[in-house]
């Protein structure tokens, strides 16, 4: 019973040596009675990993909080409020593990998220960024709806030179910071997070540059939750505003789409015309007609951009009809 016991021992040793180290970077900001679920479910993970807060200089006893848990917790605070993307850049620096899993302060993890995540990357080695479902929650705990599957499988893995063309045309959906895994190393060569998306698009355009680097992974379980918000810091920006951010992405994805996919790729200015569709509808659903009307004009003229903005929403559904 003594040998096997240490066999078994030594076996989940040898395991952790080879598997990757994992790092979750908790960003926050005076939002105290909120990180405090976040921390946790970071500390609950069923697969040994590093936690880290990265404060952005919070003065609502988050310091204190934090100090008290002792070395279960790394600390870093930056010395003036910074934002978001200086704050998520800090944290990863400090952070020792070869892989980081951002998480906001309002959101948090299913106990096994990094277990299940190091189960994908360990089957597809030359991953770079792994993102999984989240489930969208009220403030309140109620479950609300789930992010869509990727693929038809539990585990789907897609090469580097397919990544930027599922982006640009809506395919690859890695989602918010909740739902997505990287290679610190690929982080690092990306320059990190960029202040000109400040809060608006700042991961997604991480994501992009992230997978100029390497594969992805999706897995294809509900590992993670995000907190709805009336007050949410991306709403505080115009439909305008994210149609522009929007669109600046798609401009940065197009030139690295893989030679591969050129007799396929949109041009440029119907993607631009499907976005201004999109986000045009968005603001008609929300009663802001009079913004919604000018975003959709002229390209509520675009054959293209209501037939990308089709497939869209059907492959929406479809994700839908699939899980119900």
């Amino acid at each position: 019973m003594n040998e096997g016991g240490g066999s078994a021992r030594k076996q989940i040793t040898e395991l952790l040596i080879v598997m990757p180290k994992f790092s979750i970077v908790i960003t926050t900001y005076n939002r105290l009675r909120l990180l405090e679920q976040a921390v946790a479910s970071a500390l609950a993970q069923t697969y040994p990993c590093e936690v880290v807060v990265a404060d952005d200089s919070s003065t609502d006893g988050t310091e204190e909080y934090i100090r008290s848990l002792g070395d279960r917790v790394i600390y870093h605070r930056n010395g003036v409020n910074s934002g978001h993307c200086v704050t998520m850049n800090a944290g990863v620096a400090v952070a020792q593990g070869d892989w980081i899993k951002p998480l906001d302060d309002d959101d948090y993890l299913a106990p096994n998220c990094i277990e299940e995540m190091v189960k994908a990357i360990s089957q597809y080695p030359q991953t770079v960024i792994c993102s999984c479902q989240a489930i969208q929650v009220e403030q309140n705990g109620t479950e609300v709806s789930c992010s869509p599957a990727v693929g038809k499988v539990p585990i789907f893995s897609v090469l580097q030179e397919d990544i930027h063309y599922g982006m640009l045309l809506e395919q690859l959906p890695f989602g918010t910071p909740v739902q997505v895994a990287f290679a610190k190393d690929a982080f690092l060569k990306s320059g990190g997070w960029d202040t000109t998306f400040e809060i608006n698009y700042d991961d997604i355009d991480s994501w992009v540059k992230i997978a100029q680097y390497g594969d992805a992974v999706f897995v294809n379980q509900a590992l993670a939750y995000r907190t709805l918000w009336p007050e949410a810091s991306h709403l505080k920006f115009s439909l305008q505003q994210r149609l522009e951010k929007n669109i600046s992405i798609k401009n940065k994805i197009y030139p690295l789409v893989h030679k591969k996919h050129h007799n396929n790729i949109p041009r440029l200015q119907d993607i631009h015309a499907f976005l201004s569709l999109y986000w045009g509808l968005i603001g008609l659903k929300q009663r802001q007609i009079g913004e919604g009307l000018t975003m959709m004009f002229p390209a509520v003229f675009s054959p293209s951009a209501w037939q990308m903005l089709s497939r869209v929403i059907s492959s929406r559904k479809a994700n839908i009809n699939e899980k119900s």
